[in-house]
């Protein structure tokens, strides 16, 4: 069990190309880390050529924050981004197990900014909890209820897992966050899934699409319950085919991106 007496790392993996709102990120966690004082940013980055110029950019916005590089290791026909984002997750999971002083993982995605009291708001909500996820518009269409772009996982939970991902021959892989879900249920994890706080999230096309905390509906409670969603996504697997995303597309058309 978690408690508002914690300190929390802040994880982000982060790659050039998809720093587009990077200004705007770090602007963000100059707030969190106000409001947070005892909370620290990570950033990992697989381009080596990234990292001074990320180093420079935590200390001109006087962030308490570390750089750390990793190696993507794939198979030869891999392609996908899930393993540059896999990797990046799995480099801050090992991180945060060598700093014995932080009892939680909070990972927030580069392209989005949060409520300056994210790190109050999620630790109340892990109480009792070894996972939370909370929900963000997604890029394509809908909202997002089980992405890692605003999760929180405790230490005992990260000794656990860790994070990977699939890619096949036929070009279809699965996500780090969906592997994720399949491996936390298949330990047991208390997980809590919600609309928790307030979430801007940018694209390249659009300014911003926004989110603020409400109800889960209850046929999102539904399709987003761990065991169905663990289901799904081992079909996924067996399928070597994307079935949970094409779920996702089809609810989304029917329900108007709500």
């Amino acid at each position: 069990m978690i408690n508002k007496q914690v300190n929390v790392l802040i994880g982000t993996p982060v790659y050039r190309d998809g720093a587009y709102v990077l200004d705007k990120f770090l602007s963000n966690q100059e707030q969190i880390q106000r409001q947070s004082p005892s909370c620290e940013l990570v950033f990992a980055t697989c381009e080596s050529d990234y990292l001074t110029e990320l180093e420079n950019l935590v200390k001109q916005y006087q962030l308490r924050a570390t750089v750390i590089h990793f190696e993507v290791i794939k198979p030869d026909y891999a392609k996908s981004r899930f393993w540059n984002i896999a990797g990046g997750r799995e480099a801050i999971r090992r991180y945060l197990l060598s700093r014995p002083e932080f009892d939680g993982l909070l990972f927030l995605d580069a392209d989005m900014t949060f409520d300056p009291t994210v790190v109050d708001i999620m630790v109340k909500e892990l109480n009792g909890y070894d996972v939370v996820f909370s929900g963000y518009k997604a890029r394509v269409c809908g909202t997002a209820l089980t992405g890692a772009g605003c999760l929180i996982m405790t230490r005992k939970i990260l000794q656990k897992i860790k994070f990977r991902c699939y890619e096949y021959k036929n070009g279809k892989g699965i996500s780090e966050d969906n592997v994720l879900e399949v491996d936390l249920f298949r330990i047991g994890a208390r997980i809590k899934k919600g609309f928790f706080l307030a979430i801007d999230h940018y694209t390249r096309s659009n300014p911003l699409t926004h989110i603020e905390p409400r109800k889960v509906r209850f046929l999102t409670r539904i399709r987003t319950s761990p065991f169905f969603r663990y289901c799904v996504i081992k079909t996924d697997m067996l399928l070597r085919f994307n079935l949970s995303w094409k779920l996702f597309l089809i609810k989304s058309k029917l329900t108007g991106n709500r």
